[in-house]
This record gives C-alpha cells, structure tokens and sequence, in this order.
C-alpha cells in the first residue's frame, strides 16, 4: 500500500480559492492513477478528479472550476480549486491505485477538510 497525506485545507470564501496537495512514500511516476474524492458530512464520498497516465478527468461539479496535476520534482499531485462554492465542503481524500484497481482497493490518505462558507 502506498501512503498518502494530504494537506491545505482549511476555510475559504465562496469564490474563493484553495489549493490541496497529495504527497507519497513512493514515486508517483510509478502510480496509474491518482485521484480525489470528498465527504460532506452525512453524504457518501465522492469522486472529484482523477490524474491517470492516459490524461484527467472531473466530476460534472469540479468541470471548469478545479484543476488536478502531478509535480514528479515534488512527487506529490494537487487539485487547484477556484470559484469555491459552500457545496464543496467536506473532507477531500487523496487516492492513489495502479493499473487494473479500483478506487475501493486503492491506497486512501487520512483526508483534509475543507469548509466553504462566509
């Protein structure tokens, strides 16, 4: 399993930005795909983003408003959120999973918050 830990959650505005980030024990250029999910409180967890190998791709919510990208120098992934709305709070995971996985079967980070209010 690989390990993940996410970070930069925290409070923002709506229409307001954050910025999250994913980072591993292992070297992401080795990892298929790597995605978000979030959790709203009472809701089931969610897909937000996904980075494969192949390209990206984004829930019907997180088109045109949030971006996911890997940094191999970093080796960590992050998903640049702008035009936040307070729908968007919740706790985002980081996923991680190879080739041939499902998310369920992945690696999961321990999730970040994030609240979206004014």
């Amino acid at each position: 399993q690989v390990q993940l830990v996410e970070s930069g959650g925290g409070l923002a505005q709506p229409g307001g930005s954050l910025t999250l980030s994913c980072s591993a024990s292992i070297n992401i250029d080795n990892i298929y795909a790597m995605a978000w999910f979030r959790q709203a409180p009472g809701k089931p967890r969610e897909f937000v983003a996904q980075t494969t190998t192949d390209g990206t791709g984004y829930s019907d919510s997180a088109e045109g408003r949030f971006a996911i990208s890997r940094d191999s120098a970093k080796n960590t992934m992050s998903l640049q959120m702008n035009s936040l709305k307070p729908d968007d709070t919740g706790v985002y995971y980081c996923n991680a999973r190879q080739r041939g996985q499902v998310y369920t079967s992945g690696s999961w980070g321990q999730g970040t918050p994030v609240t979206v209010s004014a």
